[in-house]
Parts: C-alpha cells; sequence; structure tokens
C-alpha cells in the first residue's frame, strides 16, 4: 500500500511532466532571465561569507569520531549573465565547489553542490531568519539532500548537510562543517573602513585607476574592476547617492 508521501510525489512528478509539455509563457518568473545587479544585490545579504575560513566536519554532534579540518575560501564571481558566490573548499570531506546565486523570484536561491566525488546536486531554497536552506529535488536514488547555511556571528559559519528518503520526512544528519574567519578580514560594510567599489562589502585589496585607488573584497570583485572600472565605478556612484539620499 502507497504511504501518503509516495502519491504526493507522484502527482508533483506528474504536475512536473504536464508543464513541461505546455509552451513557456514570456511572462513566466521561473523563466525569465536574472539581471547580474539585482543578483548581486540580492546576494549581498552574504557579504560576510567573503574571505577564508577554518572548518571542523562532524558527521555526529559534539563527537570528534570520523571529524576532519578543511578550508573553505568564499569570493564573488562576474560574468556576463550571472553573479555568485563561490566556496572552494580544500581537503574536504563533502564538497569541492559550493555555488550561490539568486533565482529570478525574489527571495528565491539556487545552490550547486559539487562533492568530492565530483556529484553535481542543484538545490534551492529561501533564507530563514538567519539560514539560508535548499533543498535538492530526489535523485535516482529517491534520496533528497538538504544544506542549510547558518551565519552565527562574523566569526562563526555552519553548514549543515542533510538527506531523507523520497518518502520519508525526517532527514538524517550527514555532516556539520563549523567555520571559524581565519586571517582574512570579515567583508562587511560600516565603520569607517575601506568599501569594496563592486558589492558594497569590507574592501581588503587595492585596486587602481585613473590615477586614484580603491577597494575591492575579493579576487572575483578585482577581476570585475579591472575588466570594467568605468562602469564599476559609475554603478558605485549611483550607490552612493542612493545610500544618502535614503538617509533621514
Amino acid at each position: 500500500m502507497r504511504t501518503r508521501s509516495t502519491i504526493v510525489a507522484g502527482l508533483l512528478l506528474l504536475a512536473i511532466a504536464i508543464r513541461s509539455l505546455a509552451p513557456l509563457s514570456a511572462d513566466d518568473p521561473s523563466t525569465a532571465p536574472v539581471d547580474v545587479k539585482v543578483q548581486k544585490a540580492a546576494l549581498a545579504h552574504w557579504n560576510s561569507l567573503i574571505g577564508g575560513w577554518r572548518g571542523t566536519g562532524q558527521p555526529r554532534r559534539g563527537s570528534n569520531t570520523g571529524a576532519w579540518r578543511e578550508d573553505t575560501n568564499w569570493a564573488w564571481q562576474f560574468t556576463a549573465t550571472e553573479s555568485a558566490l563561490i566556496g572552494t573548499v580544500t581537503k574536504g570531506k563533502l564538497a569541492t565547489t559550493l555555488k550561490v546565486t539568486a533565482d529570478a523570484a525574489p527571495g528565491q536561491f539556487h545552490l550547486q553542490w559539487t562533492n568530492d566525488a565530483g556529484v553535481v546536486r542543484e538545490l534551492a531554497g529561501q533564507i530563514e531568519e538567519n539560514k539560508l536552506v535548499l533543498v535538492s529535488a530526489p535523485d535516482d536514488m529517491h534520496e533528497v539532500y538538504r544544506v542549510t547555511i547558518t551565519s552565527l556571528n562574523e566569526l562563526r559559519t555552519l553548514i549543515l548537510f542533510e538527506k531523507r528518503k523520497e518518502d520519508q520526512q525526517s532527514y538524517t544528519r550527514i555532516a556539520e562543517i563549523g567555520y571559524t574567519r581565519e586571517g582574512t578580514r570579515l567583508a562587511g560594510p560600516g565603520g569607517g573602513q575601506p568599501e569594496c567599489v563592486v558589492t558594497g562589502g569590507l574592501g581588503t585589496i587595492k585596486v587602481e585607476h585613473a590615477g586614484k585607488t580603491y577597494y575591492v573584497c575579493c579576487s572575483g570583485c578585482q577581476q570585475a574592476f579591472n575588466d570594467d572600472p568605468e562602469g564599476i565605478l559609475a554603478d558605485y556612484k549611483t550607490r552612493r547617492e542612493k545610500a544618502k539620499a535614503a538617509k533621514p
């Protein structure tokens, strides 16, 4: 006898199949391209990830059994069609890269998770308080994965990896990685410190243009500035003017 969850999953798959046969509407937000500037603004909430982190992975909470150490560096990546945050993992057991982008629908995000075996999983989700919760569709093994990124404070971040069977409700823990910021300074605005002219984060790298010095927060922003300094500075000026006008 089929469970209720199995029936619901079957109906969802049927709905997806039916929709795939229908012509796509130009007004459908799920198919609309996302402006790179809109993407960048949506991802600015996670500017604090930028930089280097030292992590400790624990399959079991509070236990060192099976634990490991890894390093992750987050940076911005810009292309003609996409703004993204890329986490590059060294010596990790669950991931080699984590790529976060903003979807066309407001408040929705996408995660491309490449694990240590080279398997790429696509997850989607949204911000819940200080957490970014993303869930995958069932894979060929009928398993659903969930990744939760939690910003605890300026120096601590958690990433929890979980999975469940398609016909189950509860997730089981794969492992949680607790990250502590290493030497790289926090990418966050304010405090009278240099501001990244690309994203508004904390500027830590000097760049030059037309005899003047500016700051960016990571190698991705440095490349974006070098590719189009005039465009970046024009956007920066507009952003500063809007922020100034918004002040009471």
